[in-house]
């Protein structure tokens, strides 16, 4: 049976999607965000083996939390193991369970077209994570260009795959108000956009650099505040709406 490399489960999952969710945690990550709270998923030698049996297993144990809420597949990036998990959300699509993915994106190419049109078949919904609209800036931030991410945005609005677009506010970083409206502009032309979430940086996730013996990339970088998130929010839907209106003429 096919098996999946997994950091770790959670089975009460509330910022992962609609409802209360079982969160899975996929092992392996090709981007280095220098924000990122889970470095311990980055390598592609850690994790479990588990089946989907297992997974869903556990699932099955706590069910009765998961009436409006359903599996969400995270990581690291979940999509390094895009076969593990297709066949994950075609057994949980089986038994009437709501599957969401959280991803940045980045494996997505044109010619893996035929693995994500499978998978998007028994996906419910995307919570596509977009770092930075710019692509010089998007290297920077997470070693990685931001195309296949741009690609894999319009791929899930041409088959009308509902996602939802996450952008995390880093103070001096991704606040630049210029690249907050182009963002908002590109979200604009996507058709299947559900909700916007724009979440703070925090530093949360520093001790796990510690433990790894990292050094922590963004060190004497302090966490966004409400005010920044708040107003980086406005300028994104700012672009969202100028850009809505000038298609509609």
């Amino acid at each position: 049976m096919l098996k999946g490399l997994i950091h770790s489960t959670e089975s009460f999952g509330t910022v992962d999607g609609p409802g209360i969710r079982f969160v899975v945690f996929m092992q392996g990550c090709p981007l280095r965000c220098k924000y990122c709270h889970n470095p311990d998923t980055w390598s592609v030698d850690g994790g479990n083996e588990m089946t989907t049996d297992d997974i869903l297993r556990e699932y099955e144990s706590c069910k009765e939390f998961y009436r409006d809420g359903g599996i969400t597949v995270t990581g690291g990036e979940p999509l390094m193991q895009i076969e593990f998990v297709t066949a994950l959300f075609e057994a949980a699509k089986a038994r009437g369970i709501h599957t969401c993915l959280d991803t940045s994106g980045i494996t997505f190419s044109e010619e893996a077209r035929p693995e994500f049109d499978r998978l998007i078949k028994s996906t419910d919904l995307v919570l596509l994570d977009i770092k930075h609209i710019d692509d010089s800036h998007h290297a920077e931030l997470t070693a990685q260009s931001n195309k296949s991410v741009l690609e894999f945005a319009r791929y899930l609005s041409e088959n009308r795959v509902p996602m939802w677009i996450r952008h995390v506010v880093v103070p001096d970083i991704t606040t630049d108000e210029q690249y907050l409206y182009k963002l908002g502009r590109f979200i604009g032309t996507l058709r299947s956009v559900k909700a916007l979430d724009v979440l703070p940086y925090h530093v949360m996730g520093k001790p796990k650099y510690e433990k790894l013996g990292l050094d922590y990339p963004l060190e004497g970088t302090q966490p966004a505040d409400k005010e920044q998130t708040a107003a980086a929010k406005q300028t994104i839907l700012r672009g969202i709406q100028d850009i809505r209106a000038e298609l509609k003429r």
